[in-house]
């Protein structure tokens, strides 16, 4: 368990580094996918550890985040490999995934609400309602690209980028809002805290107005209609 540990700590500090990297640098270039195959590989090392060690010591709510963070950045690099007969399985199994998170989430919502403290292991009823509404609409959004076209273009790179930074979100609210007790006292201020929390989403929303199809808002990523706008 001790070793697993230490590849849960570790690929979230290389997650950490690499994603933020990827944020920064621009999108498509050769360091943006090097930091992205990096962020993938510690996120999945990260996610899948830290569900597998809350299910050992049974905190349910780090399950389902666990993985709910894996499942994003599958899906987000499913997006940017080449259609196929796998990649779109793939993609309607994982919104299987996405359908029980949602069911999960909001199930822990509700008995957050019905705690003394509003919270359930540390997971307040707002953000378990947030993250099961997003699942939902990811799983959604799963089902409708494995139905039908793969999106291209602006749909594709704007399925991909949110995913991949909620996924971001994911782990830097763990770390810097969840684990505040690894930092120095000094660095326990909102000031510090809050920015790399709220850069992912800030990133996420203006990526998602860029890559909007020719005026029209895109949807999480959604395949246009056919004879629609690719």
């Amino acid at each position: 368990m001790e070793s697993l540990l230490g590849v849960h700590v570790a690929g979230g500090a290389v997650g950490l580094i690499s994603g933020f990297a990827a944020v920064a640098v621009q999108k498509g270039s050769r360091i943006h996918r090097a930091a992205g195959r990096v962020f993938v590989v510690s996120m999945l090392a990260v996610g899948l550890s830290g569900a597998f060690i809350a299910a050992v010591t049974w905190v349910p709510t780090s399950v389902a985040m666990g993985t709910f963070a894996s499942y994003l950045v599958l899906t987000g690099i499913l997006t940017v490999l080449p259609a196929a007969t796998w990649n779109r399985r793939a993609t309607l199994g994982s919104a299987v995934v996405a359908a029980a998170l949602a069911i999960t989430l909001c199930l822990f919502g509700v008995l957050a609400l019905r705690s003394a403290t509003g919270e359930l292991d540390g997971l307040p009823a707002p953000m378990a309602f947030l993250f099961a509404t997003v699942a939902l609409l990811a799983g959604i959004s799963d089902v409708r690209v494995a139905r039908g076209a793969a999106p291209t273009g602006r749909r594709r790179l704007a399925r991909h980028l949110w995913r991949m930074n909620f996924a971001l979100f994911i782990a830097a609210a763990s770390f810097f809002l969840g684990q505040t007790q690894v930092l120095p006292p000094v660095l326990r201020t909102p000031w510090v805290l809050a920015p790399p929390v709220l850069i992912p989403i800030l990133v996420m929303v203006y990526w998602l107005w860029r890559t909007r199809a020719r005026g029209q808002p895109v949807f999480l990523g959604e395949p246009p209609a056919r004879g629609g706008t690719r």
